[in-house]
């Protein structure tokens, strides 16, 4: 199975206000464990990037001037993408930014049906909670090191969310863990790096006496014990 971790970063709140994508994010999972591919691209908004968004993103009006525009990058986005699932952290800000620039184009919008929406999930796991990304990196005691030193970034947070989404599926894939890639030249792109497993095993957490102590309680139950019936 599929999917792609996805994330964007705007000018704002809403398209329907000429507010623009600036940057998009995607991580591949199959069968839910990171394979290291991913897709980038800074968009040129072909507007100015306002200062609460500049101060979110640390990407600004001069930075992006020189980058593409969404048409010349959404090729390679919806074939990165291709008829994948979808696992987005509040799909419907996403969803709604990404089909109002499909639309722009005349290309076919994103359907809301392909996407697995994390804030919905864990608003339900977790009622009451804040289910902010931040809250449940913390939750899950995931770092948030490179967030706080280099403000939201789209493949970072994409990155911080196929965590995130790993652990609301029942856990993390031994082995494997998302960091920063000190060899890029684009200090947001991430990799995957195997953790090294312990040289010497934790020794047993079972003492004798606690093995001794289940031996005489299970004695207590005899025949009437289901697997020694079965045993027999």
């Amino acid at each position: 199975m599929r999917e792609i971790v996805l994330d964007t970063e705007t000018t704002g709140l809403d398209p329907n206000q000429g507010h623009r994508i600036i940057e998009i994010g995607c991580l591949e999972l199959r069968n839910r464990t990171p394979t290291g591919a991913k897709y980038h691209a800074y968009i040129n908004p072909e507007r100015d990037v306002p200062e609460e968004s500049q101060r979110i993103t640390n990407l600004s009006t001069e930075f992006l001037r020189d980058k593409p525009v969404f048409a010349d990058v959404v090729d390679g986005f919806l074939d990165f993408i291709g008829d994948s699932g979808l696992v987005i952290h509040n799909a419907e800000f996403d969803l709604k930014f990404l089909n109002a620039e499909l639309g722009k184009l005349k290309k076919g919008s994103i359907a809301s049906s392909r996407a697995v929406d994390t804030l919905m999930i864990a608003r339900r796991r977790f009622p009451g909670a804040s289910a902010s990304l931040d809250a449940l990196c913390r939750r899950f005691d995931i770092s948030l090191d490179d967030r706080k030193s280099k403000g939201h970034g789209a493949l970072l947070d994409a990155a911080l969310l196929a965590e995130v989404y790993l652990e609301l599926s029942g856990g993390r894939q031994p082995g494997l863990e998302l960091v920063a890639n000190a060899g890029s030249s684009d200090s947001r792109v991430v990799t995957f790096k195997p953790v090294i497993p312990r040289p010497t095993p934790l020794p047993p957490r079972i003492s004798a006496e606690d093995l001794e102590r289940h031996a005489a309680a299970i004695a207590t139950l005899g025949q009437s014990a289901i697997w020694l019936q079965a045993e027999a």
